[in-house]
C-alpha cells in the first residue's frame, strides 16, 4: 500500500495590499517579498500608487513579486477612483490586469442605488469576460446590519451564487458577516470558484477580516478542500491589521496568516512512490 505523501496544489498565495492599511501599497509589496508570498493582489483605492500602472510595475520588478490580481475600486470610499462610471472602472481594471500580467479582476456586485449598473451587471460581466483572458471573479458580500435592522445594500444580491457568473470569489470574512454557510456557498460555486479571499470572522455585523484561525469560519477546511480538488486559482490573504501597534506586529500577523494557509493547503493523499 502506498504511503501518504504531501501534495501542494498549484494555487499561489498572495497578499492583498489592503492587508497593510493604513500603510501604503508600496509597503505591501515590500512585506510580501520579505515574508515569501507568491505575489500580491492590488486593491485599487485612494492611494495614488494603487491607481498607477507604471508605478505598480516598478514595484513588482523591484521586489520581484508578481501582481496576480487586481481588485477593482468597488468600495464606498473609491466611488470617484478611475471615474464615477462603474463600467469604466471595470474596463480600467481589466486593462491594468492585462498590462501587469494579472490573471484575475475581483469585482463586487453593485450597490442597490446604482440602478442601471445593477440592472445590466450580470450580462455586462459576461460580455467583458468574453473579451479577455482575465477572469472577472464576482465576490460574495453580506447584508448591512444596524442593531436589529438589516439592509440589502447589493444588487442583484449579496449572495452571488444566485446569479450566473463565469467566475466567483469566495470571501470568508464576508460569509461570517452574512452569517451564511461558507462551505455550502463553495459547493454552489462549484468549478466556477476562481479566487479566494482568505480571512476569518465571528459573525459580527462588522466585516472583521481576522487572521485565519482566529474566528469561526472554516478556513482550514476550505484550504484542505482546495488542495484535494487541485484548485489552480489564487488564495489571497485579505486581513485587517489596522489595530497593529507597530510594523513588527503587523508583519507577524501577515506571517501567521501565510503559515496557516501554506499548512492547510498541503494535503496528505495516497500517491504511489516511484
Amino acid at each position: 500500500m502506498a504511503e501518504p505523501v504531501v501534495r501542494i496544489p498549484d494555487a499561489k498565495v498572495a497578499l492583498s495590499t489592503a492587508s497593510v492599511y493604513p500603510e501604503s501599497t508600496a509597503t505591501a509589496f515590500e512585506i510580501a517579498a520579505r515574508l515569501g508570498y507568491d505575489g500580491v493582489e492590488v486593491m485599487v483605492w485612494t492611494d495614488p500608487v494603487s491607481q498607477d500602472i507604471e508605478a505598480l510595475r516598478r514595484l513588482s520588478d523591484y521586489h520581484r513579486i508578481p501582481i496576480l490580481a487586481v481588485h477593482a475600486p468597488c468600495l464606498l470610499i473609491t466611488q470617484r477612483v478611475w471615474s464615477t462610471d462603474p463600467w469604466i472602472k471595470l474596463q480600467r481594471a481589466r486593462a491594468a490586469a492585462e498590462k501587469l500580467g494579472a490573471t484575475t479582476v475581483v469585482v463586487h456586485p453593485p450597490f442597490r442605488w446604482q440602478r442601471q449598473y445593477a440592472r445590466d451587471f450580470v450580462t455586462g460581466i459576461w460580455r467583458m469576460a468574453n473579451e479577455t483572458d482575465v477572469r472577472f471573479a464576482v465576490e460574495n458580500m453580506y447584508p448591512w446590519r444596524y442593531r436589529d435592522r438589516e439592509m440589502l445594500a447589493y444588487a442583484p444580491d449579496w449572495d452571488v451564487t444566485k446569479e450566473d457568473y463565469r467566475h466567483f470569489t469566495i470571501d470568508l470574512s464576508h460569509s461570517a458577516t452574512a452569517r451564511s454557510d461558507a462551505m455550502h456557498m463553495v459547493d454552489r460555486m462549484g468549478d466556477r470558484l476562481g479566487h479566494v479571499h482568505l480571512a476569518d470572522g465571528r459573525g459580527s455585523a462588522k466585516d472583521e477580516h481576522l487572521v485565519p484561525g482566529r474566528g469561526s469560519q472554516p478556513c482550514a477546511e476550505l484550504l484542505e478542500r482546495l488542495a484535494l480538488t487541485g484548485f489552480d486559482g489564487h488564495v489571497v490573504i485579505e486581513v485587517n491589521t489596522r489595530r497593529a501597534m507597530s510594523g513588527a506586529e503587523r508583519e507577524a500577523d501577515l506571517a501567521e496568516a501565510l503559515a496557516f494557509t501554506r499548512l492547510h493547503l498541503a494535503s496528505a493523499v495516497k500517491v504511489p512512490r516511484p
